[in-house]
């Protein structure tokens, strides 16, 4: 008896050793992935992008008023109307690191990088606990340029991606354990996700169609979680509640732009819906692959946003998806077959459409990486399936056929970040494009009066593009407010029409160059000196400086 337990143990005890061997190498890989998507999110962040884009500092600007006034609101009625969440976030990093360009994108930056890690638990738990399935989905996910531009832009759509993926592994966790502190977390996160990004208001659809898809795989599933399902609710209520108190008591902050870009608007579709629905869903979906956004401050023009080989990957998964849901779906309603695989299918493929729709649905900017962002975690972890597949034809494989397969899936992998991060941090960083598209020139604007002494009257002429914001001055002013608030001393800002009495020493910069209000300024004050100043020489950002008795630093 001794010795068969002898034996037993030595059996064992070797698999338990290689097991725990195995999950120390996949947490080490886990860490250096996590770890790189931090890096990437943060590495000179004050210099690329080049500048601040103006509704990134509307944001920090609302923040900034927040603090001065203790008024932080549910839903921010400036610049179109945005929800609260990210501005009152933004406040709080605004205190520790002060109205810099870290203050302001630091929550993007941390979003990008735990979106990373949440890929990875969801992927594990979709792929019945495979760390292959996390590891790869997340590996495309933390090298991805699509994913590290937006990391590094102050929007709060970043806040989107990180809410599906952790609300949805929860969720599934809880589907798997039957634990309530499961649901209760995944409930509770997705009612934040009506605090974040006008696109989530279309997510309650994908929970929805997964209940639909697990009635049909899984006997008695209602029957036996319905208590979980309630629950869900009840925490996703809780959270949601306030935005929802205040939809209902201001109607307007629903609504916000969406009426204005609609493809159902007849002013948009002239008549023609469904043509146009062909064409808007043509180019939402031609982005990941052949033709991308065409924003310099989404995309790297014209290239798809989706690096070559992820791109063929996510490709063939997806057309993989949509074969075997019909397929399932065959047979479990001609066969009565329940395979637990087509739930999760269902799951990825109304994920990846529900959040494809806030762009297919609008006419506006198309292909558009942004309104699609909520596709970001789905677009990779189907990119992980053919992987997944690879690996495992290759336990079947003979020697020598099993030593080209791993070769090519080396250079496969090796060359995604070498691609992406070369693409963002070289090129797309020194293109004269972005540099214009992220308003480098009000950014170094706001950087010379910041340096002036403070004994200097300074002038601002907001003359730049954009909407007028609710402090009466166009959104590009704002970059200059945000950055210089509480550092450029005895600054004032002035509109295109009102009257002023410009004080001595003073310097005037207007934000866009105008002939005419300078020749007119030269008349009144004829000592004035002209200048052109350009801090970052070859990018179109030079600014015209008009001093009158400067006092020298």
């Amino acid at each position: 008896m001794n010795n068969k337990k002898y034996v037993i143990l030595q059996v064992i005890l070797p698999i338990k050793t290689k097991m725990k061997n195995k999950t120390i190498i996949n947490t080490l890989i886990l860490a250096a992935i996590v770890l790189s998507a931090l890096f990437l999110r943060l590495y000179k962040i004050n210099y690329i992008p080049a500048g601040l884009y103006p509704d990134e500092t509307v944001n920090g600007t609302d923040a900034i008023l927040a603090n001065d006034t203790g008024n932080y609101e549910w839903f921010y009625t400036n610049n179109y109307g945005r929800e609260g969440l990210f501005m009152n976030l933004i406040s709080f990093s605004i205190r520790i690191f002060g109205n810099t360009i870290l203050g302001l994108k630091i929550w993007s930056i941390i979003f990008g990088t735990l979106t990373v890690l949440g890929v990875f638990l969801l992927a594990k738990e979709l792929f019945k606990n495979s760390w292959r399935a996390g590891i790869v989905a997340s590996y495309f996910t933390a090298f991805s340029f699509w994913s590290i531009n937006f990391s590094r832009i102050s929007f709060r759509a970043n806040m989107l991606p990180f809410i599906l993926v952790f609300s949805f592994y929860f969720l599934f966790r809880g589907i798997r354990t039957k634990k309530f502190h499961d649901f209760i977390l995944s409930g509770l996160i997705f009612g934040i996700g009506l605090h974040t990004y006008i696109a989530f208001r279309l997510a309650p659809a994908i929970p929805i169609v997964l209940l639909a898809a697990l009635v049909m795989t899984k006997k008695s599933f209602f029957k036996e979680h319905w208590k979980f399902i309630m629950v869900f609710l009840v925490s996703f209520l809780i959270t949601a509640s306030p935005m929802l108190i205040d939809f209902w008591k201001h109607p307007d902050h629903f609504s916000s732009r969406t009426g204005a870009v609609s493809i159902f608007s007849p002013e948009i579709n002239k008549g023609h819906p469904i043509k146009l629905f062909v064409k808007t869903l043509g180019l939402s979906l031609a982005k990941y692959n052949f033709w991308g956004d065409q924003n310099w401050r989404h995309n790297y023009p014209p290239y798809p946003i989706l690096q070559p080989a992820v791109g063929v990957s996510f490709l063939i998964g997806f057309l993989y998806l949509i074969v075997k849901t019909i397929e399932l779906l065959f047979l479990r309603f001609r066969d009565k077959i329940r395979d637990e695989k087509l739930h999760i299918y269902i799951f990825l493929l109304s994920w990846f459409f529900v959040m494809l729709a806030p762009e297919f649905l609008t006419e506006e900017g198309l292909p558009h990486a942004l309104r699609s962002i909520g596709t970001l975690p789905a677009v990779f972890i189907i990119s992980a399936i053919p992987v997944l597949w690879i690996f495992w034809k290759i336990e079947k494989m003979g020697y020598q056929a099993k030593i080209v397969t791993l070769s090519i899936l080396t250079i496969a992998f090796v060359s995604i970040p070498i691609f992406e991060t070369t693409k963002y941090f070289f090129f797309w960083a020194k293109n004269p494009n972005q540099h214009g598209q992220f308003d480098e020139r009000y950014k170094n604007i706001a950087i010379y009066f910041n340096n002036l002494p403070d004994g200097v009257n300074k002038y601002v002429f907001a003359n730049g593009h954009g909407r007028e914001m609710e402090d009466g001055f166009a959104v590009s002013a704002h970059v200059v407010k945000y950055l210089t608030h509480d550092k450029a001393k005895n600054l004032t800002f002035l509109k295109k029409g009102t009257d002023a009495v410009l004080k001595k020493p003073m310097v005037f910069i207007p934000m866009d160059y105008e002939q005419n209000m300078i020749d007119n300024l030269k008349k009144i004050y004829p000592s004035a000196t002209i200048n052109k100043v350009d801090l970052n020489p070859g990018f179109n950002s030079d600014f015209t400086v008009i001093s009158i008795n400067k006092i020298s630093n």
